[in-house]
């Protein structure tokens, strides 16, 4: 487990949160969001860039030409503060030293966005030993690494109303079709999301504030992954949402009751539908007048048991080794 510096730097007066993944797209739009609501934004991906010159427009976000040091850039054009890291979540260190830096720049931690995704939609059969490797590395792992890199600094402060929001669906048959290797990867980020909640409700953390949530897109959203398909047919636009929507929501969870969201699986529209009241998500189509298609299930099936409070009889390897946390 990481040791803090002591004593610790000076805590900065806005909530900080770490945004990794947030190059283009999807993670681009909760980085511009999150500062717009007085969020210092950490910005993190391999991606980065030279400066650009001043008054430059920034680039096309779902281009390549989109980086942190772009993203970086447009948010202190609009007033805010942002600080870009490069990491790479397939290595634990570069996610330590992440979360070491920004640290040591801002002296708190409110929130964490985990956004990386490598995707590989096809059969067991046709996917490659490295192809899943990947995937399981950049979005299990790399989860996993940044969710432990995170627990000292959220400590540090008595875990008050700490976040977490990762991109990952709710769990369901279907969504296994046709990718059971990325279904894979994706599936146990949310079972992170639902043991980690557990645990914080053991340890009485969801009461100081503390809750892990993800969240999925109920329709597609623009990005760099739907441009050659929209190129070859233009009228698939109709089909696509504004990132604008997800942001929305990732804002909503960090603003909402800890005992309401932790451990939720939950999808942009339904959240918001359900917890802000927002009924007309047309402001969100890319299509003016569109209805994009809702890709996700109406319902999703309930994960919890009969039997749920029943534990039978703890075991706790950590403790049998004498390797439990001191935080």
């Amino acid at each position: 487990m990481i040791s803090l510096p002591s004593p610790p730097p000076p805590r900065h007066h806005q909530p900080v949160a770490i945004v990794l993944g947030a190059s283009r797209g999807i993670g681009r739009q909760i980085a511009l969001t999150l500062s717009s609501a007085n969020y210092a934004v950490v910005l993190s991906s391999k991606s980065t860039s030279a400066p650009l010159p001043l008054d430059t427009p920034p680039p096309d976000p779902n281009s390549s030409a989109s980086t942190i040091t772009t993203v970086a850039a447009e948010v202190v054009s609009l007033g805010g503060t942002a600080l870009a890291i490069p990491s790479d979540t397939r290595s634990p260190a570069s996610i330590d030293a992440l979360f070491a830096r920004s640290w040591a720049r801002f002296g708190r931690l409110d929130a964490l966005v985990y956004n990386p995704g490598a995707i590989w939609w096809a059969s067991v059969q046709n996917t490659p030993q490295k192809r899943f490797e990947l995937m399981q590395a950049v979005n299990a792992t790399g989860l996993y690494a940044s969710v432990q890199a995170s627990l000292p600094y959220f400590s540090a402060h008595d875990w008050a109303g700490g976040r977490i929001v990762v991109v990952s669906p709710p769990i369901y048959s279907r969504f296994f079709r046709g990718k059971a290797a990325y279904a894979m990867t994706k599936v146990s980020m949310s079972v992170l999301t639902k043991g980690l909640a557990m645990d914080w409700e053991r340890e009485g953390k969801v009461g100081r504030g503390m809750a892990v949530a993800s969240l999925w897109p109920a329709a597609s959203i623009e990005s760099a992954a739907t441009q050659g398909s929209t190129r070859a047919e233009p009228e698939l636009r109709r089909d696509l949402r504004r990132p604008e929507i997800f942001a929305d929501a990732v804002l909503a969870v960090l603003r909402a009751d800890a005992g309401r969201v932790n451990g939720m699986l939950d999808t942009d529209e339904d959240f918001l539908r359900r917890e802000e009241g927002i009924s007309d998500f047309g402001k969100y189509a890319i299509v003016p007048g569109a209805t994009p298609r809702r890709i996700m299930p109406n319902v999703f099936p309930t994960l919890e048991v009969e039997e749920q409070a029943d534990e039978g009889r703890r075991v706790d390897s950590a403790k049998l080794r004498g390797l439990e946390s001191k935080l």
